[in-house]
């Protein structure tokens, strides 16, 4: 597991969590510059998706680290932690266990789904599949980055680097982070007193997802976007700049 820290060493604590079958680097890097610019930044890569060479255990191990990690080298209190899809979970536990204080936690479009064993195994079976083969023949792959660039308006650059991978990370780690992910729950109406839980709230997703917010945690900062999941990540600039203007809101600093 690694940490890298970069950019405003004088501004606000910003921990960048990515998402499913994601290090840092592609998740967030169409956005990282801009956030450089204003943030003290620590961009997370977990166990299983890092250089490591090791294998993701589960999402309770990996948020024990994080936790340390903030302990060790913040004191056990940082001013932002931003969870890009399955990163949410990640700031979810972070406030819901109390171990470290994050002031603003803010969950980029997760959609915060849980289940019991049987159906994340069912689930973890299913798409575990489906993420690791987009690269297992060359029809698969021109067929998947269609899709991406048809449904997120991703330009072929970008929709080459979320393929790409889908195939550096090894099966395990995947079918690890999706399995507990689903596992890994949280409490109805998590009220940390000193934090706000703020949603990147992508209504082409449905309203579903938004509903889970409303009962996970009480009194969220909810900013709704006409756009898909994580679509302001994807590189087109009509929907980084309004997210990125919500994120200095959230963390209370002018840009």
């Amino acid at each position: 597991m690694t940490f890298e820290e970069m950019g405003n060493m004088q501004g606000k604590t910003l921990m960048l969590l990515p998402g499913t079958c994601c290090d840092w680097q592609s998740n967030f890097g169409s956005v990282v510059d801009d956030l450089a610019q204003k943030y003290c930044l620590i961009c997370v890569n977990y166990d299983g998706f890092d250089s490591t060479g090791s294998i993701f255990p589960d999402v309770i191990t990996v948020t024990e680290k994080i936790e340390k990690y903030i302990k060790d080298n913040y004191g056990g209190r940082l001013d932002g932690a931003l969870g890009s899809s399955l990163g949410g979970t990640f700031v979810g536990q972070l406030i819901q266990r109390e171990n470290v204080h994050v002031d603003h936690g803010i969950f980029g479009s997760s959609d915060l789904d849980q289940s019991g064993i049987v159906s994340a195994k069912l689930q973890s079976m299913l798409v575990t599949p489906l993420l690791t083969g987009v690269t297992k023949s060359e029809k698969k792959k021109q067929k998947t980055k269609k899709m991406m660039m048809d449904a997120f308006e991703m330009s072929e650059e970008v929709a080459d680097s979320f393929i790409a991978a889908f195939s550096k990370f090894d099966v395990k780690s995947i079918k690890n982070e999706y399995y507990t992910d689903l596992l890994t729950h949280l409490k109805d109406g998590i009220d940390v007193k000193g934090t706000t839980a703020h949603f990147i709230y992508a209504n082409k997703m449905g309203e579903k997802y938004k509903k889970r917010y409303l009962k996970y945690f009480k009194n969220p900062d909810i900013r709704e976007f006409d756009m898909q999941h994580e679509q302001w990540l994807f590189g087109e600039k009509k929907f980084a700049v309004p997210v990125l203007k919500a994120i200095d809101e959230f963390m209370e600093i002018d840009r």
